[in-house]
């Protein structure tokens, strides 16, 4: 990395910002001294050990073995809740839990249901079906009367915030059970999510509705990907309102697109430099809309954003968790979320486009992620999971595994093993 690069890096941020990051991380190690936490501190020794020594090595093959390991860890995620949804995440040492699993998180458990149901039907696991269509029923359980679905993990109805985005997801995960099932009340409560979110959208195209556990900036790029939910909906529904609204999510989303391929107002709390996970969000939301739609202008521009992130891949596999808008790496840590969330944006691509290197690409940023998923620690709460950042210290979901994070690695597991057994060859190698 170049010496500039790395001082802008050290230097982004106010004083401030950069002195309660530092109390956080010092907060996460000083819960290490749990007892019960002291796998996972030898867990995170051996994590920042294979980072600062360079010593992670992609891993070929071992897809089924893999997929296998992450779909078990999601449904450990939802047993170890109190409902049946799945919690956000293994925390060994967050500061404000006595428990490391986390309370469950309904934006995540929407889409973590047409994952698991793929996995199910792909590899005949009953099992996991039932599963994800209780996570499917709780979803029914917790909407809100609006329609929409709270920001955050569960709480209490009078305490529930509508998010726009959170809707989305979990209208994946409707939509999904209806496909796999038939059954009306998926449908049901698709539609009120479906039309809080045509309600919900401004003229401009872009959402409103982003909740309190985000950035309040007016604009939120990454909603696009409630286009694709919204579009896959209109073909459960024969409803054309609904594909309408995703048309009109992903030409405003596009409309923020640089001419470099970076995209403004993107990310989470700092649009200055947005995560590799939100510009994932975007480019598979433009994407998969520009796919179902044959918008030939929105696969131009989602390889307009895919191509720079590309150019900064390692050719081991690893990707800096979050660009300036030059493309500059503006942290030194990997989002493993947004590395299996580009991997699986290439996979698409390489189907639509028939470009060997989006191929190329996303097995090397999947293999890499195998490195890193750990099947036989010492801490058996992260045996199948990925973590929030590469190293585990690193900037995003610091020391811990959210479900999401598994989630976009299984799909790109399904995705490599597809593709494997259309070209002919062994997915295990």
């Amino acid at each position: 990395m170049k010496i500039a690069t790395a001082t802008r890096i050290a230097l982004r941020g106010k004083p401030r910002e950069r002195y309660w990051a530092l109390r956080r991380q010092i907060d996460r190690l000083t819960a290490l001294r749990r007892p019960a936490a002291r796998p996972f501190a030898r867990v995170l020794v051996k994590d920042w050990l294979r980072f600062a020594l360079g010593t992670a090595r992609p891993i070929h093959g071992q897809t089924l073995e893999r997929s296998e390991a992450a779909a078990a860890w999601l449904l450990r995620g939802q047993a170890a809740t109190r409902d049946d949804g799945v919690s956000k995440g293994y925390f060994p040492c967050h500061p404000d839990t006595t428990t490391s699993w986390l309370e469950s998180y309904p934006e995540t458990t929407g889409y973590i249901i047409p994952t698991l149901l793929e996995f199910a039907a792909r590899f005949r696991r009953d099992d996991v079906r039932q599963c994800a269509l209780r996570m499917a029923d709780w979803e029914i359980e917790v909407q809100m009367p609006s329609g929409a679905v709270q920001g955050g993990t569960v709480c209490a109805p009078e305490r529930q915030v509508a998010a726009v985005f959170n809707t989305g997801m979990v209208l994946q995960g409707w939509s999904a059970a209806y496909r796999a099932t038939g059954e009306a009340r998926f449908i049901e409560a698709g539609r009120r999510a479906a039309d809080f979110l045509v309600a919900d959208m401004g003229d401009d195209g872009h959402f409103r509705s982003h909740g309190t556990f985000v950035g309040q900036q007016s604009i939120k790029t990454y909603n696009c990907l409630c286009g694709w939910a919204l579009w896959r909906f209109s073909e459960d529904t024969d409803d054309e309102r609904y594909a309408k609204t995703a048309v009109r999510a992903a030409e405003a989303a596009v409309g923020q697109q640089e001419p470099n391929g970076w995209f403004a107002n993107n990310c989470l709390n700092d649009p200055e430099a947005p995560l590799s996970h939100t510009i994932g969000y975007t480019l598979q939301g433009i994407l998969e809309i520009g796919i179902a739609a044959r918008r030939e202008d929105m696969l131009a521009a989602a390889r307009r954003g895919v191509d720079p992130l590309l150019s900064r891949l390692t050719s081991r596999g690893f990707l800096a968790g979050c660009f300036f808008s030059d493309w500059e790496p503006a942290v030194f840590s990997s989002c493993l979320t947004g590395s299996a969330q580009l991997a699986v944006v290439c996979y698409r691509l390489y189907e639509v486009a028939g470009a060997d290197e989006y191929r190329r690409a996303a097995d090397c940023l999947l293999d890499y992620l195998k490195a890193l998923q750990v099947l036989e620690g010492p801490d058996p709460g992260v045996n199948g999971a990925i973590g929030g950042s590469f190293p585990l210290l690193g900037s995003y979901m610091t020391a811990g595994y959210p479900n999401w994070a598994t989630k976009y690695f299984l799909d790109g597991l399904l995705l490599q093993e597809r593709l494997s057994t259309t070209l002919g060859k062994d997915s295990r190698r």
